[in-house]
C-alpha cells in the first residue's frame, strides 16, 4: 500500500533568513519580492499582525505597528542553497524523496518505520538541528491527501507539526469541516463552481457522484476525487519533468532610456537564462523578447515583444547575440523603460540533439569557453567572470537594500566565528 509524506519548510524565506540571524527568531519579519517591492513571505509573527502576501511594501510600512517589523531583500542564493541542505537530509533517511517546490518535498514513506509519526517527529527535528529551518509534515496514502494533512500540522499546533490521514476513519471525522477549497489541485473558480452545486466541503467532494465530477472538473477532478478517497494516482516521480521554457527578467531600480543600458540589462538576462539552460543540459531553439514602459507612470504606455526561430545553443555569447538582435526592432527611442526580460523557448536536450550539418559557430570551442566559465563562477561565485556586455555597474540593477549575505555559497560572505580568550580565576586574561 502506498504511503506518501509532504514535508513544506515553515514560513521558509523567513527561517532562511533567520536560520543565520537568531536575533531574527520570535520576531515579525517579512521578505520583499525584487526590488523591494512587495511582501513574499512572513514569519508567523508578521502573519499574526496581518500582513498579507503581496502586499506592497510602502504601504505596509506606513503602518502604526510597522515600527518593529523587520524585513530583508529576497535571497535566492541563500534559499536554494538552504533547499538542497534540506533535501540532502531527507534522502538520507528516506528511500526516494520527490521536490514539489522550493520548499516542499514528496517522500515515500513505504515500509519506512513501524511507528511513521515517530519517524516523521525524528526527521523534523534532524532538519531543524541540521539545516536549521522548521517544517510540518503531513502522512497519507496519496500525495492529495499528504498535502491536506500537511496543512493540517500547520494549522493545528497540538499535532505537534505531524498529521497522519491514513486511516479512513480519521478522514471521515476531518473531511466535513474541510472547506472543498483546501484541497490541492482546486482554485479559487473551480470552488466557485462547486459551491454552486451545493458541494462546501470535502466530504461532499468525495461522496459527489464520479461521472459528474468528472463532467464537472474534467479527468483532472476525477482523480482528485479518488486521491481524497485514497486511491493513489499520482506515484513518486524520480525525474523532474522537463522544463519547457526558461524567463529571466526583473524591473529595474529607476526607469532606463538609453540604447546602450536597456542593451547591458538584457544581456545581463540572456547571460542568467544561459547558464539556467547549461545547468539543465538543455539548449534553446526559439526565443522572445519583451519590454515595456512603466504600467502607472505619467509618460507614454507602451509594450512590446519579438520572437524568432534560433540554432540550437546554450553559450552565453550566442543567446546574447539573439537577444539584441531581436531587441533593436521594438525598441523606440524617447522612452523610459521599466522592465524588460528575455525567455528561451522550445528546450531541447543537449545529449540527444543532432549535430549541425553547417553549424555558424564551432561547438567543442563554445563548449570548453562555457565549461570554463561555468567552473569559474561555480568556484569563486556568480558573475566574477561574465561577458562585458551585461555590463560592469550595473547602475540599472533591481534595489536589494536589506541583502543578507549568502553565508553557504560564497565563501566571503561566511559566517565568521569570534575569538574568544577565557578570563583566568584571578582576572587576568590566559595567553
Amino acid at each position: 500500500m502506498a504511503v506518501f509524506g509532504l514535508i513544506d519548510g515553515n514560513s521558509f524565506y523567513a527561517s532562511c533568513e533567520s536560520a543565520f540571524a537568531p536575533s531574527l527568531r520570535g520576531r515579525a519579519l517579512v521578505v520583499l519580492s525584487n526590488n523591494d517591492g512587495c511582501v513574499i513571505a512572513r514569519s508567523a509573527e508578521a502573519k499574526e499582525r496581518g500582513v498579507a502576501m503581496g502586499e506592497p511594501w510602502h504601504l505596509v510600512r506606513e503602518r502604526r505597528d510597522a515600527a518593529d517589523l523587520d524585513w530583508r531583500s529576497s535571497n535566492y542564493s541563500l534559499y536554494g542553497d538552504m533547499s538542497r541542505r534540506m533535501y540532502d537530509i531527507l534522502v538520507s533517511r528516506v528511500p526516494r524523496v520527490e521536490p514539489y517546490s522550493i520548499d516542499e518535498m514528496f517522500l515515500d514513506l513505504r515500509d519506512v518505520a513501524a511507528d511513521l509519526p515517530a519517524f516523521c517527529r525524528a526527521l523534523r527535528e534532524e532538519v531543524r538541528r541540521v539545516a536549521k529551518i522548521p517544517t510540518c509534515i503531513g502522512i497519507g496514502p496519496s500525495k492529495t491527501i499528504a498535502k491536506l494533512a500537511n496543512k493540517l500540522a500547520k494549522d493545528r499546533l497540538e499535532l505537534g507539526g505531524v498529521c497522519d490521514l491514513r486511516d479512513p476513519l480519521e478522514r471521515e471525522a476531518v473531511y466535513p469541516d474541510l472547506p472543498v477549497s483546501m484541497v490541492w489541485g482546486i482554485g479559487g473558480r473551480t470552488a466557485e463552481t462547486l459551491h454552486r452545486m451545493g458541494v462546501r466541503s470535502i466530504a461532499d467532494l468525495v461522496a459527489m457522484d464520479s461521472r459528474k465530477v468528472r463532467d464537472t472538473m474534467t479527468v483532472v477532478g476525477a482523480r482528485v476525487q479518488a486521491e481524497l478517497r485514497g486511491v493513489s494516482c499520482l506515484p513518486i516521480s524520480m525525474m523532474a519533468p522537463p522544463r519547457k521554457g526558461i524567463t529571466v527578467s526583473r524591473a529595474f531600480s529607476r526607469p532606463v532610456s538609453e540604447w546602450g543600458e536597456l542593451r547591458e540589462t538584457l544581456a545581463a538576462y540572456a547571460t542568467r537564462a544561459a547558464e539556467k539552460l547549461r545547468q539543465a543540459g538543455l539548449q534553446a531553439t526559439g526565443m522572445t523578447v519583451f519590454l515595456h514602459t512603466p504600467p502607472f507612470g505619467k509618460g507614454e504606455w507602451y509594450s512590446n515583444r519579438n520572437s524568432a526561430r534560433i540554432e540550437a545553443t546554450s553559450d552565453t555569447l550566442a543567446l546574447i547575440g539573439e537577444a539584441l538582435r531581436l531587441l533593436r526592432p521594438i525598441w523606440r527611442p524617447g522612452l523610459s523603460y521599466a522592465k524588460t526580460g528575455v525567455m528561451l523557448l522550445d528546450l531541447v536536450d543537449e545529449a540527444s540533439q543532432p549535430a549541425n550539418l553547417f553549424p555558424t559557430r564551432e561547438p567543442a570551442r563554445s563548449k570548453r569557453i562555457m565549461g570554463a566559465l561555468d567552473a569559474i563562477n561555480a568556484r569563486f561565485g556568480r558573475d566574477t567572470i561574465r561577458p562585458l556586455a551585461a555590463g560592469i555597474e550595473r547602475p540599472w540593477k533591481a534595489r536589494a537594500m536589506r541583502l543578507s549575505p549568502r553565508y553557504t555559497t560564497r565563501i566571503d560572505e561566511i559566517l565568521v566565528a569570534a575569538s574568544y580568550r577565557p578570563i583566568s580565576p584571578a582576572g587576568r586574561t590566559r595567553p
